[in-house]
């Protein structure tokens, strides 16, 4: 078709042929926004890492991606931010989220539809919100959506818990348990990617990193770093084995590294100064939000990154004020 050409980050469409396949196209890049990426390859590539681990989850990741876009589109979003993706990223994670942490019964399934779309309405509100500090909204309309959804669960008993929402409870003091090996290290790089989509699966991490070096080497190369980063932090302050082995100290640094080294800071010595100190800061910033929210029995999520993230691009300004 004239009116459809494959480029470096997807599909083009001419003025407004081809809708449908323009549309699906932007359905993939919301899903390569979970890491940064205006990129439907890295989207298409993200989506058949899930599916390895979890067709449900994949399903779950693209019905939320296609109602938090079509939200987007009732609402008359601007068209750029809606063609690369920015209002579909939100969905995509919120519908892993529920899906992971309720039992996947019919009506968790018209919540992920109902949720996904209303984190289009919180993401335009933290929008107009965060304008004036000129900070990115970032995965914080997916934290508040599902973490109130999660939260109200509690109330409704139709929506039964999985057993892999943390249990309510007082934070117990942390003890040393199992021992890290080279086995431990080389798991948890490849899943700490995985479970920026809430994957624990070294398949599902392998072709996440894959989509990365698609869409960008310089981000694949910063979510490695940062994976790594996390994984060593947390083994040096005496973090459980398995928790390292299943990359839950990783997935934070990972999207802090991507977004400092250069999707949400320009490129030069403060971004990596910056990107370096949030990156090793993470880790703390994880342990301290799974503590904090635990009474609650709520997962921290990627709150960590959205925390780290815009303290570090507020700090950043500090040497230009």
């Amino acid at each position: 078709m004239k009116d459809l050409r494959l480029s470096a980050t997807g599909l083009e469409v001419d003025h407004d042929g081809a809708p449908l396949q323009a549309f699906a196209d932007t359905v993939l890049r919301g899903l390569g926004q979970v890491m940064l990426q205006n990129n439907s390859y890295a989207g298409l590539l993200f989506l058949a890492g899930i599916a390895c681990n979890s067709p449900v989850f994949a399903g779950a990741a693209l019905l939320g991606t296609l109602a938090s876009t079509l939200a987007a589109i009732a609402l008359e979003a601007d068209r750029q931010m809606l063609r690369q993706g920015m209002f579909g990223f939100n969905g995509g994670l919120v519908g892993i989220a529920l899906l992971c942490f309720l039992q996947p019964t019919p009506l968790a399934w018209a919540c992920v539809a109902l949720a996904a779309a209303g984190s289009t309405l919180v993401l335009a509100a933290l929008q107009n919100a965060l304008a004036a500090a000129r900070l990115p909204v970032l995965t914080a309309p997916f934290v508040l959506t599902s973490l109130c959804v999660l939260l109200a669960s509690t109330r409704f008993g139709r929506l039964q818990a999985s057993d892999l929402l943390p249990t309510p409870g007082l934070p117990n003091g942390a003890s040393l348990e199992g021992v890290a090996t080279a086995s431990t290290l080389g798991e948890g790089l490849l899943t700490g990617v995985g479970q920026v989509f809430l994957q624990d699966n070294m398949l599902t991490g392998a072709l996440f990193i894959l989509g990365l070096f698609v869409a960008s080497r310089r981000a694949c190369l910063a979510a490695l770093a940062g994976s790594l980063s996390g994984m060593l932090v947390a083994w040096a302050m005496g973090a459980a084995e398995p928790a390292i082995r299943s990359g839950l100290f990783g997935y934070n640094s990972v999207l802090v590294a991507i977004a400092l080294s250069g999707a949400a800071l320009a490129p030069g010595r403060i971004a990596i100064a910056c990107g370096l100190f949030a990156t090793l800061a993470t880790p703390f910033v994880t342990a301290a939000s799974a503590a904090a929210l635990e009474p609650l029995g709520l997962p921290a999520l990627t709150l960590p990154f959205v925390l780290v993230t815009w303290t570090a691009l507020l700090a950043s300004r500090f040497s230009t004020s």
